[in-house]
């Protein structure tokens, strides 16, 4: 049995992400490093052995009209593997993160969302409707969501429950 995304080595299984072959991921954004946006890389950054490319180039507004500025996202999405929208986005920058959404569909391209912060909050039907998949702010179903998503590899971690007898 061969596991999607993995590479068969001396008759086990190894992740296909590495520092050669990174994950591209695209983060969706409206020209601007929001708090969410910046909380996403500081949860990819803390988990090691995984490598990425980041697509997403907040900090470069292209300058000319709205056609410019969706030619330049539709760049930055086209060379990603996974899409990922925080939910909270899209509230604030509806026109914005609709096109970057459907933009990821038309590329066919997963779409990721990651829940609002806090849970407070819930997701836009609009949002949940073109999710592939829909993640918690936790750092291992972010990372486990990314991989299946982008390289269709599921997580071959264990949890392990401590309990004493008494």
């Amino acid at each position: 049995m061969r596991l999607a995304g993995c590479k068969e080595v001396d008759g086990g299984y190894v992740s296909s992400v590495t520092q050669k072959n990174p994950i591209r991921l695209y983060v969706a954004h409206v020209w601007a490093k929001d708090d969410d946006y910046l909380r996403v890389f500081e949860y990819i950054e803390s988990v090691s052995n995984f490598f990425y490319i980041n697509t997403s180039t907040p900090d470069v507004r292209p300058t000319g009209d709205r056609e410019v500025l969706r030619d330049s996202l539709r760049n930055q999405i086209t060379e990603a593997e996974v899409i990922i929208v925080p939910a909270a986005l899209y509230r604030a920058n509806v026109d914005w993160v609709e096109f970057q959404m459907h933009c990821a569909k038309a590329f066919d391209k997963p779409l990721l969302v990651i829940e609002p912060f806090g849970g407070k909050d819930t997701i836009a039907p609009a949002v949940q409707e073109l999710a592939d998949d829909v993640v918690p702010w936790d750092r291992r179903q972010l990372i486990d969501a990314i991989k299946r998503e982008a390289r269709h590899e599921e997580s071959t971690r264990f949890d392990v429950i401590e309990f004493k007898l008494d």
